[in-house]
């Protein structure tokens, strides 16, 4: 079974960054995407930014330019470093990968449990 493992959230103050990493575990073959989401209470979970084994990302209009997503393949890791931290940044950032068990099979959809981001004074 594959399992999803988040760490590097925290409080910051506005202005400042922190580094959120996502490490896959289990037996797999690849993860073709991986991608950081976020919620906070009452709203639905958004995309923050996505990243293609290829190399292809994605960014949310609202972190561009502040938050870098990047992977490490051999390792099965994402990270994400979020730079100029705003309180409306506050929420609670989830992991999420398609992740390819075998080469013939189709994609499997996975979550971390979340990490705390709270930005505030």
């Amino acid at each position: 079974q594959v399992q999803l493992v988040e760490s590097g959230g925290g409080l910051v103050q506005p202005g400042g960054s922190l580094r959120l990493s996502c490490a896959a575990s289990g037996r797999l073959y690849s993860i073709p995407t991986m991608g950081w989401y976020r919620q906070t209470p009452g709203e639905q979970r958004e995309l923050v930014a996505s990243s293609g084994s290829d190399g292809i990302t994605n960014y949310a209009d609202s972190v561009k330019g502040r938050f870098t997503i990047s992977r490490d393949n051999a390792k099965n890791t994402m990270y994400l470093q979020m730079n100029s931290l705003k309180p409306e940044d506050t929420a609670v950032y989830y992991c999420n990968a398609e992740v390819k068990l075998h080469w013939y099979s189709a994609n499997n959809n996975y979550w971390g449990h979340g990490t705390q981001v709270t930005v505030s004074s």
